[in-house]
């Protein structure tokens, strides 16, 4: 498995999206200060592949994905295995109650040589490619077959994430094996081993199942196909014999037959002939409708005198004045007198509106005239008021003035003082409202008078109106009235048109009583009419009975007179018929005798041939099929003799293949038991293995140690202590680094051209602590990291904060991080 591609969101400190392109990066380092999120880079491919992280303990960690703040986070990985591309996908998400669960995953085969750089542009997933897996539950055995390794595994071997460097190097022999065996693909020695086995159950099935059909075909011997050939040239001439009698057998019960069968027609017409009997009441019948028919026709003359009748007084009523007309006349009248009272009454009105209008119209100028006197009084007390205020003021001067001083008004010299007079003001204005009373008042009675004079006014002008519509009715009535012959005679045209109308309406009425007596009469002539023809389909249905037999015909105008002529027929034939049935009865029993000699004949042949009489007895067809039957039956039996000996053939040949297959199936599965084969092949990689790792851990230790194994055992050889071999479980933690990094590396370097299977070690990531090495072991460590990067078959990656081992990696992806997020910047080629 190789990354090409990871994009995260929301995931644990990548709160915002990072994409990490890891197309052509074919040795890098995840570099950053501790606690940035380089580690977090490679939960997340675990993450999209597994849906667990190392870290985390457990899948049910999956709350430690999501960023604090977050509700949703996604992780989308793009890699390669085995030739192919997949994107493998999981969504995070956080619900209202703060509970995390997986929203979403799904792994698809992309399209080969698809560009991952494509996903920039905001494809479908229709565009990504075919889906293998669309749910987590799907997901587990999607990915195993695309990766070939199992979480455990691809955490051992692939991706070693802090803490976990030296599992495989720790790990039980039994552990250890399997992971050999998904590695090098030795479970198909195991799937072949089990076919086989299988293969050889299924043999010795077969083998026991072509025992039993051998037993069962046993019968199957020359003495049985010998007595069955017997059988069937038996029962050969047994159908010939039959057939040499059936023509002599057909004839007598073919004659047989047409007796029966003229004894039974003659029956039938016998019984049909002395069924013809007339009914009863077929006279009264015929009596009925013609009183009937009789009634129709007196009753349709009454309803044509009636109708004669009121016809006549029609013509009497089309010829009288109209009713309508007549009593339009007599309203005319009525109105016209009513009018001439009203118009009398609405004259003399008219005369006394004038009168009152005169009346109330020299009033008014009554008051008019006192009004104007009052104004003119009204006008005179204002001057005299005024008057006296002028006189009141100089009154007031006065007492300024001094006899010879100059008038302070007017500047003149005073000659002489004049006396003070009493003042005139009070008067003049009692004066005053005594006459603004009067004028008010007579105001107040012009308006009133004035009021009055225009109501009299709009009286006179409706009497008026009124009395000249009232003459204009009276002219258009008195103009149409004019040829009237008056009100009295106009009433003895409407009593003379009111005993018309009584007449027509009794002539209607006898009209209807006449017409109602013609529909019962029709009504018991229709009965009558069904009755005769009820009674014909009887005839008629008799008639048919004997159809065949040639009936005379009949009168259909007399019913009595045509079943009489058609019983005396019926008695005659009846009488001829019994005459010839006695033939009919010789004929038959002569036919019965001889049908009763060939099957007595033919039962005898049956019993010499072992056969067993038809229980439906032996007539012409019954016993050529029996025989055909038996025949058929023989042969049958001895066909199937000759078959089964065959097939007896055929399974001898099988037997003899199915002990072949199964003794090469045994042998086959005996060679691939897991402590033959597989063994041998777990221990040649285990020492390639081994081989590998010593060479490596020789280079990085400066000699001092190498790896050996002893029944999937690890030890470490130390030569620095006189060859010492110790447990791995001895060796302290930067000891243990260099073991664990040259196992690890010896996995991707030596055991990844083994791998026959998806599961090729195409990259490994190193996430473990550097910065535990002295300088010397680093730059062994760097050197040979770059010896495997550089073969270009690998893609190798390394997750460290030491600067010195950072700057020899050619693609550095460096990750920071700040209050909000972590970010991944690329540095290098």
């Amino acid at each position: 498995m190789r990354p090409l591609r990871l994009d995260m969101a929301g995931f644990t400190v990548f709160r915002e999206e990072t994409t990490v392109d890891f197309t052509d990066a074919d040795f890098f380092a995840l570099v950053g200060p501790t606690g940035s999120g380089k580690s977090t880079v490679l939960d997340a491919i675990c993450f999209a592949l597994y849906g667990q992280v190392p870290r985390w303990a457990s899948s049910r960690g999956i709350v430690n994905a999501l960023a604090p703040s977050a509700t949703e986070a996604r992780v989308r990985l793009v890699f390669e295995s085995a030739g192919a591309r997949y994107v493998a996908t999981r969504v995070v998400r956080r619900d209202g109650k703060g509970r995390v669960s997986t929203g979403g995953a799904g792994l698809q085969l992309m399209p080969r040589g698809f560009d991952p750089a494509k996903l920039d542009g905001g494809l479908t997933p229709e565009d990504l490619g075919e889906v293998l897996a669309g749910t987590p539950g799907e997901m587990d055995a999607a990915v195993l077959e695309a990766v070939g390794l199992p979480y455990e595994q691809f955490t051992s071997c692939v991706v070693l994430p802090q803490g976990q460097f030296a599992d495989f190097l720790h790990a039980k022999p039994a552990a250890r094996q399997e992971i050999l065996v998904n590695l090098l693909g030795l479970h198909v020695y195991e799937a072949i081993q089990k076919k086989a086995s299988g293969r050889a159950m299924q043999a010795d099935a077969q083998l026991a199942a072509v025992d039993q059909l051998l037993a069962d075909l046993s019968d199957a011997d020359d003495e049985s196909l010998e007595a069955a050939a017997a059988r069937v040239a038996a029962m050969r001439e047994l159908a010939t014999a039959v057939e040499a009698e059936a023509p002599a057998l057909r004839d007598a019960e073919r004659e047989g037959d047409e007796a029966s069968t003229a004894l039974k027609e003659l029956g039938g017409e016998i019984d049909a002939l002395a069924a013809i009997r007339p009914p009863d009441d077929h006279s009264a019948v015929a009596e009925t409708v013609a009183t009937a028919r009789a009634a129709v026709a007196d009753a349709s003359a009454a309803v044509a005198v009636a109708e004669e009748r009121e016809e006549k007084v029609r013509g009497q009523i089309a010829g009288a004045p109209d009713v309508a007309a007549l009593r339009l006349l007599l309203a005319a009248h009525a109105e016209h007198d009513k009018l001439t009272g009203q118009a009398r009454s609405l004259a003399e009105a008219v005369r006394t509106a004038r009168k009152e209008h005169g009346t109330a119209a020299k009033a008014l100028d009554e008051a008019t005239a006192g009004a104007a006197l009052a104004a003119d009084r009204l006008e005179e007390a204002r001057r005299a008021y005024q008057d006296a205020q002028a006189a009141d003021r100089a009154a007031a001067l006065r007492v300024h003035l001094v006899a010879g001083e100059p008038c302070p008004v007017c500047e003149q010299k005073v000659k002489a003082v004049p006396d003070v007079a009493e003042s005139a003001v009070a008067a003049a204005e009692a004066a005053g409202k005594v006459a603004r009373k009067e004028a008010d008042q007579a105001s107040q009675l012009v308006a009133e008078r004035d009021k009055a004079l225009r109501e009299l006014d709009r009286v006179l002008e409706r009497a008026r109106a009124q009395h000249d519509q009232l003459t204009a009715r009276l002219a258009e009535l008195t103009e149409r009235l004019a040829d009237s012959p008056g009100p009295a005679a106009l009433g003895r045209e409407l009593e003379a048109r009111a005993a018309l109308q009584s007449r027509l309406d009794d002539a209607a009425g006898a009209v209807r009583a006449a017409r109602e007596a013609q529909r019962r009469a029709q009504s018991g002539a229709d009965a009558a009419d069904e009755r005769l023809k009820a009674a014909w389909r009887r005839f008629d249905k008799a008639r048919d009975a004997v159809g065949r037999l040639g009936p005379p015909s009949a009168d259909r105008e007399d019913l009595v007179a045509a079943w009489t002529t058609l019983a005396e027929w019926a008695t005659a034939q009846a009488a001829e018929r019994t005459g010839r049935r006695a033939d009919a009865v010789a004929r038959l029993e002569a036919a019965r005798a001889a049908v009763g000699e060939i099957r007595e004949r033919l039962a005898a042949l049956f019993t010499a041939a072992e056969l067993a009489v038809p229980d439906s007895g032996l007539d012409g067809a019954g016993a050529g099929r029996a025989v055909a039957v038996a025949v058929a039956r023989a042969e049958g039996a001895h066909q199937r003799i000759v078959e089964r000996r065959e097939q007896a053939g055929r399974l001898r040949e099988q037997r003899v293949a199915h002990e072949r297959e199964g003794s090469v199936a045994k042998t086959l599965a005996g060679h691939l038991r897991a402590n033959n084969f597989e063994r041998w092949l777990l221990e040649e990689a285990l020492d390639l293995l081994v081989d590998g790792a010593s060479r490596i851990l020789r280079d990085l230790s400066a000699g001092q140690y190498e790896l050996v194994h002893d029944k999937g055992e690890f030890y470490v050889v130390d030569h620095h202590d006189a060859g010492l071999r110790r447990g791995v479980r001895t060796l302290s933690g930067g000891e243990t680094f260099q073991a664990s990094l040259a196992l690890a590396l010896a996995l991707s370097e030596q055991l990844a051209g083994l791998s026959t299977t998806s599961a090729s070690l195409e990259s490994i990531v190193l996430d473990e602590g550097f910065g535990t090495l002295d300088t010397a072991t680093l730059d062994t460590v760097a050197t040979t990291l770059e010896a495997l990067a550089a073969r270009g078959d690998r893609m190798v990656g390394v997750v460290t904060h030491v600067p010195s081992l950072a700057e020899r990696v050619p693609v550095r992806f460096e990750v920071r991080k700040d209050a909000r997020t972590a970010r991944v910047e690329r540095l290098g080629l």
